[in-house]
């Protein structure tokens, strides 16, 4: 049972209200998660921001995607595991590397190497040895891209955090956790 109330965004008239026809826009509709920051301007705001600028970034949407659901499956999060495996899916990914992200790896050398670096970040809470960062560069990502790993692991926890703290109810098709 949810934590907190879902907000009712036909019932939203102030600044939230912009942010949240967005959203419906974006997915035909406003999921769980999003009525359930909407309870605070600050964070909706915040979140919907970042999802925008890291979605057009150098990595890309569907590596964006595959972060997502590694950074879920180490934080135990069924509602972003199931979201972002969806998402994965509509920017491009298969099912097998959607699978693959959700255990830390891929196939292709360049997204192995992010969510390589996107696992260590989650596993060592942000304490990164030097040969973490150096493993990054060595498999040719640029320091944009190291950055913007940091910048995808750093949303995707505090969403996993949200909806596994506040017990926001999964509003797609569930996928298994592994771990």
């Amino acid at each position: 049972m949810t934590r907190v109330d879902l907000t009712d965004p036909d019932q939203i008239t102030d600044q939230r209200a912009e942010t949240l026809a967005q959203i419906k826009g974006a997915f035909g509709l406003v999921p769980n998660m999003f009525r359930a920051v909407a309870h605070s301007p600050a964070a909706l705001t915040s979140m919907w921001a970042q999802f925008g600028a890291l979605g057009g970034g150098a990595l890309g949407a569907k590596i964006g995607e595959q972060i997502a659901v590694a950074v879920a499956d180490r934080n135990r999060c069924d509602y972003c595991l199931s979201a972002h495996t969806l998402l994965g899916k509509k920017a491009g990914a298969t099912a097998g590397e959607m699978a693959g992200a959700q255990s830390g790896r891929s196939d292709d050398p360049r997204t192995d190497a992010v969510l390589k670096l996107a696992t260590a970040l989650v596993d060592t809470r942000g304490q990164l040895g030097d040969a973490d960062v150096q493993a990054a560069r060595d498999a040719g990502l640029s320091q944009e891209e190291i950055v913007e790993t940091v910048a995808h692991v750093a949303l995707n926890v505090f969403t996993n955090y949200l909806n596994v703290a506040l017990d926001v109810p999964v509003d797609f098709e569930r996928v298994p956790l592994t771990r």
